[in-house]
């Protein structure tokens, strides 16, 4: 049976939040703040490591903005994009276009319901493993939640030469962000778009500028 346009873009959605908040929700269940499998005094020369971690900011752990101001973006930006993809659905767009889109929007809404959420749902997670819906109230008030990162991928883990100036002896660590499935699923939409569907872009653009 073959799937419809607008079926294969809730189905794309629908996966990713359902790893995405699987994933955060052992990592927050099982794990204390900043605890990592394997762990890195043990084992420093793996590539990759369930590293718990939570952030206030954007994707990769950055912070730029207020808390509540980078929470209502989100929400505003999500409904614009969620917007778009209806749109680019009614007008029968090339489905991979429309994959891509929806991974997008499926990463966003995953960190917002962490922004919107966890702060009401869960207690700390420092010091202890975090209960869900526990009696005394949750970490956090409405919006003010914190995002779970988990995947940390040090590829390459070494120290600066003696002779390199400034940073002479010093480790060096690449790839050193930690992120979760939301931020992969919205850099992998992106790079998607970017690579194969710019023009998809281009004509979904030039289309709405002349409706407007």
């Amino acid at each position: 049976m073959k799937l419809s346009k607008g079926t294969w873009a809730i189905l794309v959605i629908f996966i990713v939040l359902l790893i995405d908040q699987s994933v955060k929700i052992w990592v927050k269940t099982h794990m204390q703040l900043y605890e990592s499998i394997p762990g890195i005094e043990e084992r420093p020369g793996r590539w990759f490591y369930l590293y718990f971690t939570e952030n206030n900011g954007m994707a990769f752990g950055w912070e730029f903005f207020d808390k509540i101001f980078l929470t209502l973006f989100r929400l505003i930006a999500s409904a614009a994009i969620a917007y778009y993809l209806w749109l680019l659905v009614k007008k029968g767009y090339r489905t991979g276009y429309l994959v891509c889109v929806s991974l997008i929007f499926a990463g966003a809404v995953g960190n917002i319901i962490d922004c919107v959420f966890y702060g009401v749902i869960f207690d700390s997670s420092y010091g202890q493993v975090a209960t869900m819906f526990p009696p005394d109230g949750g970490y956090a008030s409405f919006l003010h939640g914190r995002v779970v990162d988990m995947l940390y991928f040090p590829i390459i883990q070494t120290t600066w030469p003696s002779w390199v100036p400034f940073y002479g002896g010093e480790s060096f660590v690449f790839f050193r962000p930690i992120f979760n499935i939301a931020d992969a699923s919205i850099s992998v939409g992106i790079i998607l778009l970017l690579l194969f569907f710019r023009k998809d872009l281009s004509s979904s653009l030039e289309k709405k500028e002349t409706d407007e």
